[in-house]
């Protein structure tokens, strides 16, 4: 029962209506254990639990044999609560019927109804209700848990559990409502449920403690609800009081001011009675469980906390209760620090609430604002939207930096971000109007109301800097600003019109902006989905939307339609504003021009692009004019032949042109005129951006450009830019031909037209792939890389068998350039690159430009090498560089490695450790053969072959053949050169060994064996005995073949093992049941009979066999001498063992004898396994240490009847650990936890005054924007 007789229960009237609070705090009891009192220790006038009331005896008697009854109650309860199916006030009702007829039965119902909700399937009987004290009926619950589950309703998933808490919840508020009158004022009810949760909330079982804290915090929320109306009905009895007291005594009712008076102390006996219960849950629920350990715990208390700051805030909107929603804002939590914000929020909407708001809104302004970078976009987007209705508030709270901070976000990849940002900037910049413009007539174009708004737009967008986004501002503001970017009308006036007598016109850098705005927003309307990077894809749209754009459209056609050939005639220069103008046009409605008699301002269109075209050689205009044809020469509309008449003039001057001044320019021999070059450039420029987009093969223009080209090969003094797109416009002309061809309605003369200019026009670019200058080479090797790709064997997938004629493949001397290409353009590095960046190196934007091309050219070629064009094992230079230049291309050739495995794992498998051949070989060329295994190149390679391996992934089953493989290259590979000096120096590559262990790893059990069985082959006995330095690689290797090869458990044992099969100790884990795969052995016994079967040719000296040894690894710890380790596997003569023993006396030079033999491989072991016994029995020790403590372990939770969960255990740590104090961000503050003090009614008497509550310093934390961990509450003791 909850009786704190600490806490100040009696309140007086007072005149004013400021809050009070008491001097109590949480450093007096930290615990808030005070609060609650056994159930025995009643305050005067409450029952205690041997004093029952109506009914008391009755129900006594009846509860000791009333346990399986009251099971089934209590699943009805929880059944009824948990399908949701039956009105919950009927249900409650029916609980509050129960209660008053036997309170102490319906209490246990209520009891076992949390008891399950949270889980549990004990039940509380009515002898532990009696008898026992609530922490140990909570340690028997705790008993009672499920073991092999850590679910609980609130956890479950399915839209069942997902009503179960929404239900619960109701459950808690409604029976607060029901018996807001009389039961929860009788001192037992609610006494015995909050003594009950505060002790759940407390448990260090995680089920009780999430659902006793939700429970009580909704039991909160409804007491609040009832405080809030009993402060209601207080205010009104005093007003009718004092109504009635200023009354004339003749006219004053005596009896009715008794009556007052008696109803006023009876709301304020009650009013204290509501007081006590929301202190007992404050004190020893909320202030422990915002702390939790768990975020969903956290996020209970933070989000209840709110609802009550923003019901009842002249009682908890104050300081002392803000500052747990200020600490919390730095929880480690995305979730947690979300409820903070959604909880300000809705204090923030109400303006009546702002001065109440502003000491917080001072002290955590900062860390409001630097959440808007929060890690979890969720947050950020929340913390905009908070410093949105900050700044809604008050324009005088956030600074110019702050403002700052938040207006970049428009640029956001991250929608949901970007809106908030743009609806803040809109807040901001665009939502002041004088009042006077409301009162004025609508007036349009640059004098209406939305030009200054316009222009605002503009200045930000260039204040930004970042003039290459204006569709991400555009998006930014679509939702919030729409009226004002859909303004066409406005900025096609603030464009063409003069400016009005003392407006400032916009200047040029102005006018591009504006244009580039307009477009954007053109663009938005009319496909009605973000930009790019800003959405998974397009949407379906919904009718409205799809009413509203066909409504844009046709309104943007009718006054684009008309205004956009006097722009392109005003601008007509300026190729910057032209290329954006002339893409309006593609957002066109083109029935428009039909049904609106609009066809003289489409000639008039036309007209200017034809002009545009010949006054400019700029390649984006020129894209632009043939993008804009191509969009207006649409069959399906009236307009077509109007339009296709036009282009086909245009194109029929310029390459009339373009024949005649070619043929007076290679007349002209080796000295051609700069004017005649000018010319066919410019000609040519418009007729490749043209042919890009239309189909001009009925000109004829393979060729006039291949003849232009092959005498740019002979001469050699052809002008740069002419070749390149005299290269781009014969690409063109492949590509058409290869379309006509694909949709078979062409000859067979075309197709053999095509074979032969495509094959001419390859053998050209190869030609020139070898010239001197680079721009030519690079556009040459991006149009091969692109025909060999078309051209090659998959051209007839897909039923396009009849092109199989046209399948080109290259030849190795092609494959060749392109790979020497690549290493000579693409692997350098930044400063050697300055022919690509024309004279830019110290530019980063140039810098970053080149990087972005020959990053093109990597993923050009290595497109070739996943669709298998050129050999696999050409990417072996390629995959050399992937350490080299990892910040640069490490993405293009993980994934190419990636490609090339799933297509062959064998042939990549190859190609990797000839990559690792070929470093390995160029160290050794700058080295020599005594280099340093520790020099930065070696590390360098064994490190490459460190993230090869990485790249196999953890399925051994699936790469197993593709990593036997790339030992068998290996192995051969150190043991291919023998060593100048004689047989007793190593192999010049054995170090290689030393790098192939990286994979060793990735080997199978079984496929160890096979593969140290196939480096035994090249190994010679006198290798088996050395131990110096340089044949270090060789025993690394061998370690690592040998490591796991007996035991699944797959540890490393370093030294030398035998490689023979061991015999398991009986201490041992015993073997599974398991059988092995047939395919398993099969596979297993065909790869080593491939390996074993090499040619006979080949001279490789032959180890011979190792005798078969006992492994020691899981013996008893006892250490053993060498003669007891192997006597009993080899019988030693005297001599033998005189021999063992003194193992330096010189042997005479002869041929050695079986039993020699055995006697120098017997001394060797013996030697090795002296030193290795003690770690091994180390190691077994601590492994049998660690078996049998974790075997204690399991048994000692087994036996309390715990329940067990391997990620998440039911007993815990339930509260934050602490980080320690950091820097004081409140100086001079200080604060007390408080008892709840409802404010005073009008007639209360003046209280003392009291400690104001403050912010405490020490619990106030800073942290980074990124990394948001959660504070210490040092402050704070359990």
């Amino acid at each position: 029962m909850i009786a704190a007789p600490e806490l100040h229960t009696e309140f007086h009237f007072a005149q004013d209506t400021d809050t009070r609070f008491s001097s109590d705090t949480d450093f007096d009891d930290p615990d808030g254990r005070n609060v609650i009192i056994g159930k025995g220790k009643a305050k005067k006038g409450k029952k205690g639990p041997g004093e029952k009331g109506k009914g008391a005896g009755k129900g006594a008697g009846r509860m000791n044999g009333h346990h399986q009854e009251n099971g089934m109650e209590n699943v009805m309860l929880f059944e009824v609560v948990r399908l949701g199916k039956s009105a919950m006030q009927s249900v409650v009702d029916d609980w509050i019927e129960s209660y008053k007829h036997d309170r102490d039965v319906a209490l246990l119902d209520l009891i076992n109804f949390f008891i399950q909700c949270s889980g549990c399937k004990g039940v509380v009987t009515g002898e532990m209700f009696r008898n026992m004290q609530n922490s140990e009926i909570i340690r028997k619950m705790t008993e009672e848990f499920d073991e092999d589950s850590g679910d609980y309703p609130l956890t479950m998933a399915g839209p069942q559990w997902k009503k179960f808490k929404s239900s619960f919840c109701e459950f808690i508020g409604v029976l607060v409502r029901q018996c807001q009158y009389s039961i929860i004022y009788d001192e037992y009810m609610m006494d015995t449920v909050i003594s009950l949760l505060t002790g759940l909330s407390d448990s260090q079982v995680r089920a009780f403690r999430h659902t006793s804290t939700l429970a009580a915090m909704k039991l909160m929320t409804a007491l609040v609800n009832v405080a809030l109306n009993l402060s209601i009905n207080m205010d009104n009895t005093q007003r009718q009081y004092e109504a009635e007291r200023n009354k004339m005594i003749g006219k004053r009712a005596n009896d009715r001011l008794e009556l007052l008076l008696q109803k006023r102390k009876e709301l304020q006996e009650n009013q204290d009675e509501i007081e006590n219960m929301m202190n007992a849950i404050f004190k020893g629920v909320f202030v422990h469980r915002y702390r939790d350990a768990i975020a969903e715990i956290r996020a209970i208390c933070i989000e209840e906390i709110g609802v009550w700051m923003k019901m009842y805030s002249d009682a908890f909107l104050n300081d002392s209760y803000l500052k747990y929603v200020g600490w919390t804002m730095h929880d480690k939590q995305g979730e947690v620090r979300l409820k903070c914000l959604t909880a300000l929020q809705g204090l923030y909407y109400n303006r009546e609430l702002n001065a109440k708001l502003e000491l917080f809104t001072s002290r955590f302004k900062d860390r409001i604002v630097s959440m808007t970078l929060d890690k979890e976009y969720d947050v950020a987007v929340q913390a905009i939207k908070l410093l949105t209705l900050v700044l809604h508030s008050s324009d005088e709270v956030l600074t110019a930096e702050d403002c700052e901070s938040v207006y970049h976000l428009v640029y956001s990849a991250h929608r949901p971000v970007a809106v908030a940002a743009g609806e803040f900037l809109f807040k901001k910049l665009f939502s002041h109007r004088d009042p006077e413009d409301d009162s004025m007539p609508k007036r349009r174009g640059r004098q209406s109301m939305n030009a200054n708004l316009i222009k605002t737009a503009v200045f930000f967008f260039l204040e930004s800097e970042l003039h290459e986004h204006a569709a991400y501002l555009v998006d930014s503001m679509w939702d919030c600003a729409a009226e004002i970017l859909k303004d066409w009308e406005c900025m096609i006036s603030l464009l063409l019109d003069e400016p009005l007598p003392g407006e400032e016109a916009l200047s040029d850098r102005q006018e591009t902006a504006l244009i580039e705005i307009m477009l954007c927003t053109i663009r938005q309307a009319a496909e009605c989905h973000p930009p790019v990077g800003r959405g998974t894809g397009k949407r379906v749209l919904t009718a409205k939307e799809k009413k509203t754009q066909l409504d844009d459209r046709t309104r943007m056609t009718e006054l684009f339609a008309i205004a956009l050939p006097a722009l392109l005639a005003k601008y007509s220069v300026d190729a910057e504003k032209v290329t954006n103008l002339l893409q309006l046009a593609q957002f066109f409605d083109l029935e428009i021009y039909t049904t609106g008699r609009l066809e003289k301002h489409l000639d008039s269109l036309l007209r200017q692009i034809r002009e545009i075209v010949e006054k400019h050689t700029d390649t984006d205009v020129l894209e632009a004019c043939s993008k804009t044809y191509h969009s207006l020469c649409n069959e399906e509309f009236t307009i077509f032949n109007r339009v296709d008449i036009a282009r086909s003039q245009l194109l029929d001057e310029q390459v009339d042109k373009f024949n005649k001044l070619l043929e007076d320019f290679l007349q002209e021999g080796e000295d051609p005129d700069e004017d005649d070059a000018y010319q066919v450039l410019s000609t040519l420029k418009r007729i490749t951006a043209f042919h890009n987009a239309h189909d001009l093969s009925k000109w004829d223009l393979f060729t006039s450009n291949y003849k232009l080209l092959n005498t740019g090969i002979e001469n050699g003094d052809m002008p740069e830019q002419i070749v390149i797109h005299a290269l781009q416009c014969t690409h063109y002309v492949i590509l058409w031909s290869l379309a006509k061809v694909s949709e078979g309605s062409s000859k067979k003369e075309d197709m053999l037209t095509l074979r032969k200019q495509m094959r001419a026009f390859c053998l050209m670019c190869q030609r020139y792939l070898t010239s001197v200058n680079t721009a030519v080479k690079e556009q040459t090797f991006t149009i091969l890389c692109d025909l060999l790709l078309i051209f090659s064997h998959q051209i007839i997938s897909g039923g396009r068998e009849a092109l199989e004629p046209l399948v080109y493949t290259s030849e190795m001397s092609l494959q060749s350039d392109l790979l020497n290409f690549i290493l000579d353009h693409v692997f350098i590095d930044q400063d050697e690159d300055s022919n690509s960046t024309d004279g830019q190196q110290d530019d980063e934007a140039g810098k970053i430009e080149a990087l972005h091309k020959r990053r093109n050219l990597l993923a050009a070629y290595c497109k070739l090498i996943i669709y298998n064009v050129v050999e696999i094992n050409t990417g072996a230079d390629i995959f050399k560089q992937y350490m080299r230049y990892y910040n640069d291309y490490g993405d293009i050739i993980k994934e190419t490695m990636s490609k090339t495995r799933q297509i062959d794992k064998i042939q990549c498998a190859k190609t990797l450790i000839l990559s690792l051949q070929q470093l390995f070989n160029e160290m050794l060329s700058d080295l020599g053969p005594s280099f340093d295994r520790s020099s930065s190149s070696f590390c360098g390679i064994k490190e490459l072959a460190r993230r090869f391996s990485l790249t196999f992934g953890l399925d051994q089953l699936k790469t197993r053949e593709a990593i036997a493989m790339l030992h068998k290259d290996g192995i051969e590979f150190a043991f291919k050169e023998s060593n100048p000096q004689g047989e007793g120096h190593p192999p010049l590559n054995l170090a290689f060994l030393d790098i192939l262990s990286e994979f060793s790893s990735k080997l199978m059990r079984q496929d160890k064996r096979t593969v140290h069985m196939y480096l035994e082959r090249f190994m010679t006995f006198q290798m088996a005995l050395q131990r110096e330095d340089c044949w270090l690689p060789l025993i690394s290797y061998r370690n690592s073949l040998q490591a796991g090869g007996d035991d699944d458990t797959m540890s490393v044992v370093s030294g030398i093992s035998s490689r023979g099969s061991s015999v398991r100790s009986k201490k041992a884990k015993p073997a599974t049941g398991k059988r092995k795969l047939p395919e398993e052995e099969s596979s297993s016994s065909s790869s080593s009979e491939v390996w074993m079967n090499r040619e006979q040719s080949m001279q490789i000296p032959v180890m011979m066999p190792s005798p078969h040894l006992t492994s020691t690894v899981m013996r008893e710890p006892k250490r053993l001498r060498p003669e007891e380790s192997y006597m009993g596997v080899y019988s030693m003569t005297p001599d033998q063992q005189q021999q063992h023993t003194h193992p330096q006396t010189p042997q005479p030079q002869h041929h050695q004898s079986p039993m020699d033999y055995n006697t120098q491989v017997t001394w060797m072991l013996a030697q090795r396994q002296q030193q290795e016994e003690v770690a091994r029995q180390q190691q077994e020790r601590a492994m049998n240490y660690a078996k049998l403590r974790s075997n204690l372990q399991h048994a000692i939770r087994r036996g309390t009847g715990l329940m067990e969960d391997d990620e998440e255990p039911i007993v815990e740590d339930v509260m934050m650990s602490s980080e320690g104090r950091i820097e004081d961000l409140n100086e001079g503050m200080d604060f007390d936890t408080m008892d709840i003090d409802l404010p005073p009614s009008k007639n209360r008497r003046e209280r003392s005054e009291l400690k104001p509550d403050f912010f405490d310093p020490a619990s106030i934390m800073d942290e980074s924007v990124r990394s948001t961990h959660f504070l210490g509450y040092d402050a704070f003791q359990r």
